[in-house]
């Protein structure tokens, strides 16, 4: 059957969001952790921050993904770029632990509202247009795809700027005495992605469309959250295939919390230099995230292959795994042939996931009416960021070397190991669309 100009319309315009709203993220990714050792933070107050921002999403997640749900998709998604804006600022900017706190969980709040309205409205258009069995994991695969292309271009421009701000005369220096060391050359791209998110506000609120709702009071809006938060908890309870989506993207959310603070530090020790670090670092996970595009970009087609969305997503995470124990197994070697099995493993673990996300959104799609799509997707990210936090904190406690990454890939592990039941077929859910 041949797609509505209406969905086609609706696919760009979410690939669009999600390539808006990630790339100061992936600006900010590759000279985050080198920023706030540049600031004196070691390693463990390091993690502490991203702590903050994982826990801030896990405590914000579902009353956010209600306030979606009741108040509508565009001024969540609005109110999360301008939040996403101050928080990188701050993060640009601070120079004590409170500050970079509180930098990361501005953050935090700012993912938490916007981990399920892009996505919500998307399903939501799509099945106003062709009905409640339309095909999604498509769009869904498009939009994995733009994120990954975005923060892969992010990381490896963030990488990029601080490196070409030190060489020839040095205008890094120069920057940093005319700002009293406010702005070092790390904080440039921090301060380029809160002049994107600028831009993300605009592209909601003139780009996006949706069906009017029903006039909303501040206290009609904080009565009907209560009820999507519980609905939100009893998810994983009420659907096996559904709990297993939520666990296989916790998985998946301690596996990433490894890679991104342990990351790092491992192309800083093989340069010895912050900026050269953030250059090698910023290609590596570039090079990651192209990964992950173009496994989510193969997830419809990997699941046709594996016969089913589920054994799409065991692979996915199976592979991820695998990459992580390459990286375990290399970690403290400087020589070509593990550095290049650790090369390899990074991008296993991008690849891998990019080809599990899509399907496990396809599979809760199924399950979940539209009245509860965000909070569905907020539930998702809340269990990806409390892994992630745990994860995280005990990686940075860890002795440096092959335990930590030993320690995601068997998290990643479990969450594959989870598909390896099939589960009933999904059947249609009253009230979706």
């Amino acid at each position: 059957m041949r797609e509505s100009p209406a969905v086609r319309t609706a696919r760009r315009r979410y690939a669009t969001l999600c390539a808006l709203f990630w790339l100061p993220p992936g600006l900010a990714m590759a000279p985050l952790v080198l920023l706030f050792t540049e600031r004196g933070m070691a390693l463990a107050a390091i993690a502490g921050f991203f702590a903050a921002h994982s826990l801030t999403v896990a405590v914000l997640e579902l009353p956010t993904g209600g306030l979606s749900d009741v108040l509508g998709r565009r001024p969540v998604l609005a109110a999360a770029g301008a939040l996403n804006g101050v928080a990188l600022v701050v993060q640009a900017l601070g120079t004590t632990a409170w500050a970079l706190t509180a930098g990361m969980a501005l953050m935090g709040a700012a993912r938490a509202l916007a981990s399920g309205p892009a996505e919500a409205w998307y399903v939501d258009t799509v099945q106003a247009c062709s009905g409640p069995d339309a095909e999604l994991r498509t769009g869904l695969a498009r939009g994995s795809t733009a994120t990954s292309a975005a923060v892969a271009a992010g990381i490896l421009l963030g990488g990029a700027l601080p490196w070409l701000l030190g060489r020839g005369p040095d205008p890094g220096a120069w920057l940093s005495g005319a700002t009293d060391g406010a702005v070092l050359p790390l904080s440039v791209p921090v301060l380029l992605g809160a002049a994107v998110e600028a831009v993300f506000v605009c592209y909601v609120l003139t780009a996006l469309r949706e069906p009017p709702r029903p006039p909303t009071t501040p206290r009609s809006v904080l009565r009907g959250i209560p009820g999507t938060v519980a609905d939100g908890l009893r998810l994983g309870g009420r659907d096996a295939l559904v709990r297993r989506v939520l666990l296989g993207a916790a998985a998946a959310g301690g596996a990433l919390a490894a890679v991104e603070l342990l990351g790092p530090g491992r192309t800083l020790a093989v340069t010895g230099a912050s900026g050269s670090g953030a250059m090698l670092y910023a290609a590596l996970a570039c090079g990651g995230f192209v990964c992950a595009g173009v496994g989510s970009h193969l997830a419809p087609y990997a699941a046709r292959v594996a016969g089913s969305g589920e054994r799409a997503v065991l692979t996915g995470l199976g592979a991820g795994a695998a990459g992580l124990l390459l990286l375990g197994v290399t970690a403290g070697s400087t020589h070509p042939l593990p550095t290049g099995l650790a090369v390899l493993g990074f991008g296993l673990v991008y690849l891998g996931l990019g080809v599990a996300g899509p399907s496990e959104n396809e599979l809760l799609h199924q399950r979940v009416p539209g009245a509860r799509r965000a909070t569905a997707l907020s539930a998702q990210s809340l269990a990806q960021q409390l892994v992630g936090a745990l994860v995280g904190l005990l990686a940075g406690a860890l002795r440096p070397g092959p335990l930590p990454w030993l320690l995601a890939a068997a998290v990643l592990l479990a969450g594959a190991l989870l598909w390896l039941r099939r589960a009933e077929r999904p059947v249609a859910v009253a009230g979706t669309g």
